[in-house]
């Protein structure tokens, strides 16, 4: 069973890094892991065949810092975890009075290290927030912990909460805004920060999740943004964004056929790597 560990895993290319959400689906057991493999170590294992995970159970319960330690000890030289932040935050009544609550958290998930990400602060459909009490909570959070900078991503999910004051309140705080490629959430591809966060959400139940030429297009695209770019062809809110000379890139595969995500995420790392 070890030998499964003994190659290289892949890296980030040009700053681009690419997973799924979480590591534990029954399904992907049976066409993902390999046969036998223990549940516990499914995270060792989904870390060396991708180049990042986004966390999903920090939204609904927190953990200690001490089972942060062990995932990133888990995982090798070089790989990201990003990680939503917990629901009793974003679902508060008063946002600009969680200080206590965010310092908490990322206290906790500061264990992480080097391996820790973008936080995504994430609210939920029918959720309106009022612009001067996001100002004040997006002011709030930190910029940095223990020396390393901490990077922040916002995802609307009220469609009438998305617009061009939206994109300006999140470039004035450098939080990037996520990018859904969604029918059912709000899909924007508007550039805010120094960093691009894409949640894809439309695999279907094929081998590779995405078509081919899809998933071409994606490497593509992911090549655009990691040079800085803005990608004129997705659906904008705001105004473009000024050319940088360069952004690094997170891409996770979310939901819909769920058990064909990690063969997504592994066929876009091939493509970038080519």
């Amino acid at each position: 069973m070890d030998d499964l560990f003994a190659s290289a895993p892949p890296v980030s290319t040009d700053g681009i890094r690419v997973g799924i959400g979480g590591w534990t689906f029954a399904p992907w057991r049976k066409n993902f892991y390999p046969d036998g493999l223990v549940q516990r170590r499914e995270l060792e294992y989904a870390s060396r065949q991708l180049t990042a995970i986004e966390i999903n159970g920090t939204y609904y319960s927190a953990q200690k810092a001490a089972t942060y330690a062990s995932w990133r000890d888990q995982t090798p030289d070089g790989f990201m975890f990003s990680a939503k932040a917990p629901k009793r935050i974003m679902q508060s009544r008063s946002l600009a009075s969680t200080r206590v609550q965010v310092e908490d958290f990322v206290a906790g998930i500061a264990e992480l290290g080097a391996k820790l990400g973008p936080l995504v602060w994430q609210f939920e459909a029918g959720r309106r927030v009022d612009a001067d009490e996001l100002d004040a909570f997006l002011a709030l959070l930190p910029r940095e912990i223990d020396g390393r900078p901490l990077r922040h991503a916002l995802e609307v999910r009220d469609p009438g909460a998305v617009d061009g004051d939206f994109i300006d309140l999140a470039r004035r705080h450098q939080v990037a805004t996520v990018f859904t490629d969604s029918i059912d959430y709000p899909s924007f591809a508007d550039l805010t920060a120094d960093f691009v966060y894409a949640r894809l959400m439309r695999s279907q139940p094929i081998e590779t999740g995405y078509p081919p030429k899809e998933l071409a297009q994606w490497a593509e695209r992911a090549r655009a943004w990691s040079r800085g770019e803005d990608i004129a062809e997705l659906p904008h809110v705001g105004e473009p964004a000024p050319e940088l000379p360069r952004r690094d890139v997170f891409i996770y595969f979310i939901s819909s056929a769920k058990e064909r995500n990690p063969a997504a995420a592994m066929e876009l790392i091939r493509k970038l790597a080519r």
